[in-house]
């Protein structure tokens, strides 16, 4: 069952690289919100209550870092 998947990120984030080469090493496709370049998703990000990337939204569960465990569960 393919999720809905989408990766809030910045381009010198480490944190975020490693979220987004896992998902596509497990085969997972996903949305790139880039907050470094859009002016839109930073204030998206914002309004959901977080300031830090990564935030990865599953369906819709948040989760703010590289949480490999959770991102895991959540994808079940």
């Amino acid at each position: 069952m393919d999720k809905n998947v989408v990766v809030f990120s910045s381009n010198t984030c480490v944190y975020c690289h490693e979220v987004k080469k896992y998902l596509h090493d497990i085969g997972v496709e996903y949305t790139e919100k880039n907050v470094s370049t859009d002016m839109e998703a930073r204030k998206e990000l914002m309004k959901k209550g977080f300031m830090g990337v990564p935030v990865i939204i599953v369906e819709d569960e948040a989760i703010q870092g590289f949480d490999k465990d959770k991102i895991d569960e959540l994808l079940k």
